[in-house]
């Protein structure tokens, strides 16, 4: 087993489909089949479960994808101490949803290669929901995510901006049932996340409110629930940030007279360890002397 059977591993993992994977690998389907039972034959143990549809992890491939990320960390980290005459180098992982990469990570990335050409970097993009679990676990060295209402100890977490909790509702629609001139969220049909902190914060302000929802469907990811409420599936809630860059903001409206939920607080996140590796460092201080310019948004201090 080497480095790059490892890294294999770990992109079928995220991505839990051959063809895709094998792209991402720049490998053929096969080699990538290889590359995978190798690691299983070395190992003894099955780390997917395979039918003509779906690829999922077994139990053992849970536990060998957090070995994995770690000792791939590791390695890094080791190349990076060793490096000749402190030149700032290595492999540095960075994950962020659709709107982050188009609104918060253009100028960082841009003054990172400018200043560290020998840093390589990894962009992944996708729900930003779990990538905190994923930077403890080692999987991703940096994620762009919105401040937990508990900041986990491990965690180092440095504020970039401040962007509302807007909901939102298709434009062409019927003004949704108020009372009070509020919005009635006991009879308006909700397109609402599944998990995460928007999710935690609309169920608690419910809760205080004794107000049973009308929840109509559960989504994944921001720019997924502006796509079912730009079809009528119902209202949604969003960060104002994500609404502002999304191409279907001409279709939908936030609307008046709804609950007012504490704010997103966005930045970076890494492990107070992965501080320690000097290109991680160097990425983190470029940030923090040159924080994004977000029109209509208030900069975190």
């Amino acid at each position: 087993m080497n480095f790059h059977e490892l890294k294999n591993f770990l992109v079928l993992a995220e991505l839990l489909h051959f063809g895709k994977a094998s792209q991402a690998c720049n490998l053929s389907p096969s080699a990538l089949t290889r590359s995978i039972q190798r690691t299983e034959e070395s190992l003894g143990q099955p780390l997917f479960m395979r039918d003509n549809r779906t690829v999922s992890l077994t139990a053992a491939g849970e536990k060998f994808r957090t070995y994995a990320s770690s000792a791939i960390r590791d390695w890094e980290a080791m190349r990076e101490d060793l490096n000749d005459h402190g030149k700032i180098s290595g492999l540095v992982s960075i994950y962020a949803s659709v709107t982050a990469v188009y609104s918060l990570l253009p100028d960082l990335l841009e003054s990172c290669r400018e200043a560290y050409p020998d840093v390589h970097l990894e962009l992944r993009t996708g729900s930003a929901e779990a990538s905190i679990q994923q930077v403890i676990n080692g999987e991703i060295d940096i994620s762009v995510a919105a401040l937990p209402d508990q900041q986990h100890p491990r965690l180092e977490f440095m504020p970039l901006i401040e962007t509302k909790l807007v909901f939102v509702a298709p434009k062409k629609s019927k003004q949704p049932t108020t009372k009070n001139d509020e919005l009635d969220l006991s009879s308006a049909p909700l397109v609402l996340p599944r998990t995460g902190l928007s999710r935690r914060r609309l169920d608690l302000w419910l809760k205080q409110h004794n107000i049973e929802p009308n929840i109509n469907t559960e989504v994944s990811g921001n720019e997924g629930i502006l796509a079912m409420v730009r079809m009528g599936c119902g209202i949604g809630i969003v960060p104002e940030l994500v609404l502002e860059r999304s191409p279907f903001r001409d279709d939908i409206r936030k609307i008046q007279g709804a609950p007012n939920l504490a704010p997103y607080v966005v930045g970076l996140c890494t492990t107070h360890k992965n501080l320690h590796r000097p290109a991680i460092s160097a990425i983190w201080q470029l940030a923090a002397n040159s924080k994004p310019q977000v029109k209509g948004h208030r900069l975190k201090k």
